[in-house]
């Protein structure tokens, strides 16, 4: 799809937690082919502290009511602005960027995703639920009150949980629960998004068990064109562009 700049209206501004909000945007034309894994720049309006655009992944997206849903943590100026939008506002964004996950030939995926890197997870579940493809989603989160709208990967699988604390689902990492331990028999597939240690131990235990994975990556992004090379990823084929050439790669060829 080619690349698009668009006001989008904000028609809800949901707040899910004590970092974590969900804008929902609405589009005043039809919405192409988004994909999972990909993402927007965002430009920060209302401030003149924030220079650059925000890159974030799409959470959601629904195509017959032409909106786009976002999940936004606050943690520096330009979040704590977004996370202040009240509906009827405009954010402008630059979309569709980057590549997405792939699904073919599989049956059974596991989704593995740590904090705000839940985000293209739950647009990737939607898309492979309505493939056929059994999507089980292992969520990991500080603890009970950083959990992001559980009922909403519901909708799509079953949904496993981990808390640094033990306050709900597992105790420690996404690594430590249960179903990892017996062995991920039956996957086809493992899609991770995080903390890059995380990753890293995912992408290891993928290699470990011979699945296929493959991860989205969250370096630092700027420009989302790949003009500034601030998101450069060594990677067996050489220095490669995040906001371009991924933010999605196959864990085999990632130099971590």
């Amino acid at each position: 799809m080619k690349k698009r700049v668009q006001d989008f209206t904000i028609i809800d501004n949901r707040q899910v937690n004590t970092e974590y909000y969900v804008l929902e945007l609405q589009s005043d034309i039809a919405l192409a082919d988004l994909k999972a894994g990909q993402f927007a720049e965002l430009r920060v309006d209302g401030t003149s502290e924030v220079l650059l655009r925000r890159p974030i992944s799409f959470y959601d997206v629904d195509y017959k009511k032409q909106t786009i849903s976002l999940l936004i943590q606050e943690v520096g100026k330009g979040t704590r602005q977004l996370a202040k939008a009240k509906p009827g506002d405009k954010l402008n964004m630059i979309y569709p960027l980057g590549n997405s996950f792939s699904f073919d030939g599989i049956k059974k995926a596991l989704l593995i995703g740590g904090g705000v890197g839940v985000a293209p997870l739950l647009l990737l579940g939607k898309i492979l639920k309505y493939n056929d493809i059994e999507p089980t989603f292992l969520l990991g989160f500080r603890n009970k009150d950083y959990l992001v709208d559980i009922l909403s990967f519901e909708k799509y699988g079953n949904v496993l949980l981990t808390t640094d604390d033990g306050s709900i689902g597992e105790k420690g990492t996404v690594l430590d629960h249960s179903m990892v331990e017996s062995g991920l028999s039956g996957f086809d597939k493992i899609y991770t998004c995080g903390p890059q240690v995380m990753m890293k131990a995912v992408a290891k235990l993928a290699e470990e068990k011979g699945i296929d994975c493959e991860a989205s990556l969250e370096n630092t992004m700027a420009c989302g064109f790949g003009a500034c090379l601030c998101c450069v990823q060594q990677t067996i084929h050489g220095n490669l562009r995040v906001c371009v050439e991924g933010p999605v790669f196959d864990t085999n060829e990632i130099i971590w």
